[in-house]
Order: C-alpha cells, then structure tokens, then sequence
C-alpha cells in the first residue's frame, strides 16, 4: 500500500445523523403547509427553536466532522474543491427548484383562477417582470417564500473551506471569532440585500454562521474539551428547566390564560423571538435539546438499524434532493386543501402521503447509489475517491487509514 494508503480515508456513516436530518425533513415539509393540523407534530409548536437550527447544526457537524481529518492530513485543495463544487450543486438545485415551484404556484393560480397563491408565496412580482426578476433570482436576492433555506447553506459552505483550515489550527479562536461575527451582525445589522430594495434575506448568513460554524466546531472534536461539563447534572437540570420554559411560552401563544400568567417585564425582556438573526433564545433552546439528544441517543443503539425508522434514515441520507422535493409536495398539499372543502382527515392523509413519497423517493436514490460505475476515468485521481462520496451526501466520518 506504501504511500498511496496513506492517502485514502475510511468513511463510516453515523446513524444519528441520517435519523435527525430525515426528521427534519420531514418537519419542513410538513411546516411549509399552512394551517395543517399534522404540522403540530413538529418541533416549532413547542420551543424557540425548530427544524432549521437542527438542520444547519446537522450540516456543519459534519463539516468539520469530516474535513477537519482531510485538511488536517494536507489535502486542503481537495477539500476546497469538494465543497465549493457541493455549492455549485446546490446553487443548481435552488435555480431548478425555483422554476418549477414558480411554475407549479403559477399554474394553480391559472387554473382555479385564485390570485392568493402568487401573492401568498412572492411570486407575483416575477411573473409580473420576469426579465429584471431573472437576474436577482440567480443573484440569489428574489428568492419566493419557502426557498430560503438553499441560498443560506451555498453561502456557508462557499466560505467553509477557510473556516475548516482555521479549525485545523485553532479550534476554539475560530469559533471565538464566528461568535464575534454573530455579535457585530446583530450588533450592526449586517444582512445581505435581497429584493426588493431594502429587504434582505430571511436567514441571515452573518448570524446564523454561528450555528454552522458551531456544529463544525463540535464535529471535529473540540467539543470533548468540555464534554465533563455537558454530562453533568447541573447542566442535564438546567437544559430541561429552559425546554420546560420554553414550552409553556410557546402554549401562551395559544393559551389566553397562561398568556395571562406571563409578567409584563418578561415579555418585554424576551420578544420578538427573531429567527432572521438567529435570536440566542433559539440558540440556546436548540443547545438544551442538543444536551437531552446528545444524552440518550447513543450511535450503537439498535434501534438506529429498525424498520421502523428506516424511512427517516434514508430520507437523511438524500437531504439535498429530498429537500427540494419537499417544498414542492407541500404547495400542492396546500392547494389541494385550499381548493376542496377538507376536514382533519384530509390534512392527515395528504401530510402522510407527502412523506411516503418523499420516501420512496429517497429508496430509489439509495437503490440508484449502489449501481456501479461502468466507465472510469483514467487520468483521475481515485486516492480520495470515499472521501468525495462522503462529502457529497454528505453523512460520514472519515479518519486516515491505519494501514
């Protein structure tokens, strides 16, 4: 094997991870459908946080989960382009899911004669003046309702490359610095501009780089310096006590009683809860559910491997596609309930309809990953060859090759 073994990376995919990001999947499909009585299963209705801070967690856990090793072990070109052809993909996959969600509101507005849906989803304007809109959809300034998400990731991951070079060096100076950033942006309202003129983006990157760069942060191990303190009992004490908080400000949005029972001074101290900058009350919401997860979520538990979750697995291994396919099904959910009378019934069967097809979708891309490849190219340099498989999904640990 000589050197050339020493080149090479062994993948393992961690369970945990593709679990949590097919429920969150899942969560996102079912929180894109307005007024839909199965979104109440979902995250947001009993905390700050919800799906989106798990999600973007999630992706920079394995940032730096498998990319610290690589760039560690002197490959930083690779690295670098792995991750900004990743955010090629994805600008990819945000353009082709803008035209056909476009397309897909623009056609149900046409056939039932309903304007609302042009205006509910900020379609209107670019189908009004598609020659200046076009420009600023691939500029990522008009983005229409829903699709926010995708811009955010290819923002992060286009910088990602020199954050995971400062982590190799210096870990805890480099998230120092991305909590510095997160200050001064709240601080001085750094955004980026969107359309039209004067708005900005919805998830703004300058503050929610703390929740990537801090999931990259613990993904390449750092964390275990301070392991003994997030298994103690206080800190176990303390993040139930701000979960159970938490939830009963949340059921005082729905709750004209226990609205009353909130202090005056405490809802002057804590709203608005912000999600556009990323509010330390969603922060510090998801780091208590982190804790409890973290706590009881063992990666050997058997569980992990049931038919039971498998759905939730394999939708966590396609993230990227699944996604898009996602925030398709939940308009035509949503047009669907909005066109014909619908009672509770309706809302469930459509909802699990829309995940059993966000699952089969997920199998026949797992099916299509295990056909092998018939043609090779020669010139290529295979060396790296699992680390780049890893990466594009990307679910995997990688660490170098003892052989």
């Amino acid at each position: 094997m000589g050197t050339e073994s020493k080149d090479r990376f062994i993948v393992e995919r961690d369970l945990r991870l593709d679990l949590l990001r097919g429920l969150g999947l899942w969560m996102i499909f079912l929180d894109h459908i307005p007024d839909d009585v199965v979104a109440w299963l979902t995250l947001r209705n009993y905390g700050f946080s919800d799906a989106a801070e798990f999600f973007v967690f999630i992706s920079g856990y394995l940032l730096g989960f498998i990319y610290v090793p690589i760039v560690a072990a002197g490959q930083f070109l690779p690295a670098l382009k792995r991750l900004w052809l990743r955010a090629w993909q994805m600008y990819v996959a945000h353009l082709l899911l803008f035209l056909a969600f476009t397309a897909q509101i623009a056609r149900a507005a046409r056939k039932w004669d309903n304007p609302m849906y042009k205006d509910e989803f900020n379609v209107a304007n670019f189908l009004a003046h598609p020659d200046e809109l076009i420009g600023k959809a691939l500029t990522l300034q008009y983005k229409p309702v829903d699709l926010d998400v995708l811009p955010l990731y290819i923002s992060l991951v286009l910088v990602s490359p020199f954050v995971v070079w400062c982590l190799v060096r210096r870990p805890n100076l480099t998230l120092a610095g991305s909590i510095l950033l997160y200050l001064l942006a709240r601080y001085f309202d750094w955004n980026l501009p969107s359309y039209p003129k004067g708005a900005t983006w919805y998830f703004n990157p300058f503050a929610w780089q703390l929740m990537f760069f801090f999931g990259a942060w613990c993904g390449c191990g750092a964390v275990a310096q301070i392991s003994k303190i997030i298994q103690s009992r206080i800190v176990f004490a303390v993040a139930i006590g701000w979960i159970a908080f938490a939830l009963v400000i949340v059921m005082s949005w729905h709750s004209a009683f226990l609205e009353s029972l909130i202090p005056k001074w405490m809802i002057k101290l804590i709203y608005p809860i912000d999600k556009t900058d990323l509010d330390m009350l969603r922060f510090t919401h998801f780091l208590a559910l982190a804790v409890i997860v973290s706590r009881y979520l063992n990666k050997d538990w058997e569980g992990l491997k049931s038919i039971w979750l498998r759905p939730l697995v394999l939708c966590g291994r396609h993230s990227l596609p699944l996604f898009c396919l996602g925030v398709f099904l939940s308009f035509g959910v949503h047009w669907m309930l909005v066109q014909w009378k619908h009672q509770v019934i309706e809302q469930i069967l459509l909802s699990i309809g829309g995940m059993v097809i966000m699952t089969a979708a997920a199998w026949l891309l797992d099916r299509a990953q295990r056909v092998p490849n018939l043609f090779v190219d020669a010139g290529s340099d295979e060396r790296l060859d699992t680390t780049v498989q890893a990466a594009a999904t990307p679910v995997a640990r990688t660490q170098p090759s003892a052989a």
